[in-house]
């Protein structure tokens, strides 16, 4: 097994495991926010709070939309609900069954497809008309190959919507800052020690990479974008890293 391979299955195990704790990322939407949904009355975010602008959308009725590493039930029912051909792509099937909840329970027509975000060759290119890309890549050590193949999937003309972890975010230690206390300890761009790793295999979390800007945003426009709308968001909970900068980033990025 390649390094590749290995967290890759580590973080799907992980995220199998965050649905039976609970894990807030995991909870599908009720049938209030799907009917409502149906009535025109939606939204959803790509980070912790900020609800992504309607006009990041286009049009989104019949719209071919591609969840990418989104599953959990959430954001693809709900854009099903508003019209749109539905993808949901995940490495963690707990997750896909999330979305296939929902959708049974509500009477959706979504397909769920688990894989690697950094491996879209399930998918032919100029597939999908937009994508959704809620913060996730701080799961996979190199972004650059999830931006490319984006790229290929989506038609010319095609909304990449993604939110990413500020990579500032990594630098200070983690166990210290749930303490309330800064410290800077780690260089960027970050990835788990293998001290760091042992402990999360034991604690059944996930692994992560803090990447570059220089890899978030202009991966993308390497990839073939253009960035054509940007915002900023705080965490959704108090931690002492928000009172000095944005922990989120969100982009909005045009195939030209």
């Amino acid at each position: 097994m390649n390094e590749h391979q290995r967290i890759l299955e580590h973080n799907r195990t992980a995220w199998n495991n965050a649905v039976d704790s609970g894990n807030e990322w995991t909870h599908p939407v009720s049938a209030s926010v799907i009917e409502a949904a149906r009535r025109g009355e939606w939204h959803i975010v790509l980070t912790p709070v900020k609800h992504v602008p309607r006009e990041w959308f286009g049009q989104i009725d019949g719209a071919r939309v591609l969840c990418l590493a989104s599953g959990g039930g959430q954001q693809g029912p709900v854009l099903a609900a508003a019209g749109a051909q539905v993808t949901v792509f995940d490495n963690s099937p707990r997750q896909l069954a999330q979305d296939e909840f929902v959708a049974a329970r509500d009477g959706l027509s979504l397909t769920t497809v688990q894989g690697d975000m950094a491996d879209l060759s399930a998918f032919a290119n100029a597939s999908f008309d937009l994508i959704v890309h809620p913060v996730s890549n701080c799961f996979v050590p190199d972004v650059r190959p999830v931006w490319k193949e984006s790229c290929r999937v989506l038609a010319r003309g095609g909304a990449l919507l993604s939110g990413f972890n500020n990579p500032v975010l990594y630098i200070f230690d983690e166990e210290l800052e749930d303490q309330g206390v800064l410290e800077v300890r780690h260089p960027l761009p970050y990835a788990d020690s293998p001290e760091k790793q042992q402990d999360k295999v034991a604690r059944g979390q996930p692994f992560e990479f803090g990447h570059s800007l220089e890899d978030q945003i202009g991966g993308q426009i390497d990839a073939g974008f253009v960035i054509a709308g940007l915002y900023e968001d705080a965490w959704h909970v108090e931690r002492v890293s928000s009172r000095y900068f944005p922990p989120f980033i969100a982009t909005r990025a045009v195939k030209i």
